[in-house]
């Protein structure tokens, strides 16, 4: 998995590129917590335009960067989501949580 970071004006923008599985989710949930803490964003986009694959694994990393966001009294979006991912994502009932584009 690679992430590609942008943050400029309280806004964080964190590309995703590769499988999004069990072995990445752990170490990408880590890295969202370093940025968010760093970079104190208002709004949070997480751009999956680069994701190939994504388990169940990509909830949970989905639902801990929307809580460190709510922490924050910020936003989260997640755009670009590719069909598979998005299949995952609505099974679960994500669109109920968190803003999927």
């Amino acid at each position: 998995m690679e992430i590609n970071i942008t943050a400029e004006n309280r806004q964080l923008t964190v590309a995703l590129t590769g499988e999004l599985d069990h072995h990445a989710a752990r170490k990408l949930m880590d890295s969202l917590d370093q940025l968010i803490e760093l970079h104190l964003p208002s709004k949070t986009i997480l751009d999956m335009a680069g994701i190939t694959f994504m388990d169940s694994s990509g909830i949970a990393v989905v639902l801990r960067a929307k809580r460190r966001m709510e922490a924050l009294q910020g936003a989260l979006l997640v755009v670009n989501i590719p069909r598979q991912a998005a299949r995952v994502l609505e099974t679960a009932g994500m669109s109920r949580y968190v803003d999927l584009v």
